[in-house]
């Protein structure tokens, strides 16, 4: 069992739901990133989802467009995303670590190294944005091989034909893109969200985790009451945005949002 199915049969059973925070790696500096992410875990982050940066993030708004541009500058490559994860698994070995970014970085790292490399660094998942189903079948045999859950995006234009597919093809769990757009766009729908995940529902028992537009502790708790997890990136990321030049007001004020997201969840 993986540490991603275990986390969230472990919610399950205690009514609880998964909040599932997004920072982008190597932002906004290189060495900033594993205390985010002890920051982010200590505070009750259930999974953490870890960007890795790219030059052309083309489902992203400004927010994340913006910290994968100081990544980049920094020079951050997927190298040092997955020593990143290595160090983290160092102090954590329970906090489950899903990489999402696209597929141009993966296929110049190669398919097979990367899943390799990526499973021993202790990574768990992989969200790949521009990888549909239908031509996951090469990549989904590396990665089940190496003990990644890959994990799909349903968005509300999916239809519902085409959501078995997904479902078929996802591990761990199935992420609900809440909005039309990119990350950190629009008025959340949560009544159009309530009614998606009873049509997910209805397909598949793979948990439901909600993203885009969900930005604080009243938003997490809507959706809480609907999803079996929430995912938090933009609002995070342009915290740490705000306070990239004062590390210590930084890792303060997420670990404060997070654990506000935490009690919002938990009401």
């Amino acid at each position: 069992m993986s540490r991603i199915q275990a986390r969230l049969e472990s919610l399950q059973q205690q009514g609880r739901k998964a909040l599932i925070p997004f920072i982008t790696a190597g932002d906004p500096q290189l060495d900033a990133t594993v205390p985010l992410l002890h920051v982010l875990a200590e505070a009750g982050a259930d999974i953490i989802e870890l960007g890795i940066p790219f030059s052309d993030p083309m489902a992203d708004g400004p927010v994340i467009q913006l910290a994968d541009e100081r990544a980049l500058a920094n020079g951050a490559t997927t190298c040092h995303v997955l020593s990143m994860v290595q160090e983290f698994r160092h102090q954590d070995q329970q906090t489950p670590i899903v990489l999402m970014g696209y597929l141009n970085p993966i296929e110049a790292y190669g398919y097979d190294k990367f899943a390799r490399d990526a499973a021993e660094a202790g990574v768990d998942g992989l969200i790949l944005v521009d990888l549909p189903p239908e031509a996951a079948g090469p990549c989904l045999e590396r990665f089940d091989a190496a003990g990644l859950d890959t994990i799909f995006l349903i968005a509300p234009t999916t239809s519902d034909k085409r959501i078995p597919r997904i479902a078929a093809a996802g591990r761990g769990y199935l992420y609900y893109v809440s909005l039309k757009g990119v990350t950190g766009a629009g008025n959340l729908d949560v009544d159009g969200v309530r009614r998606k995940l009873e049509t997910i529902r209805k397909i598949t028992d793979l948990p439901v985790a909600v993203g885009f537009g969900i930005k604080d502790a009243e938003t997490a708790r809507l959706i809480g009451e609907h999803a079996d997890g929430v995912v938090v990136g933009s609002a995070l990321v342009k915290l740490i945005a705000e306070f990239q030049d004062d590390r210590d007001a930084m890792l303060a004020r997420v670990g404060e949002m997070t654990r506000s997201l935490r009690q919002g969840l938990d009401r």
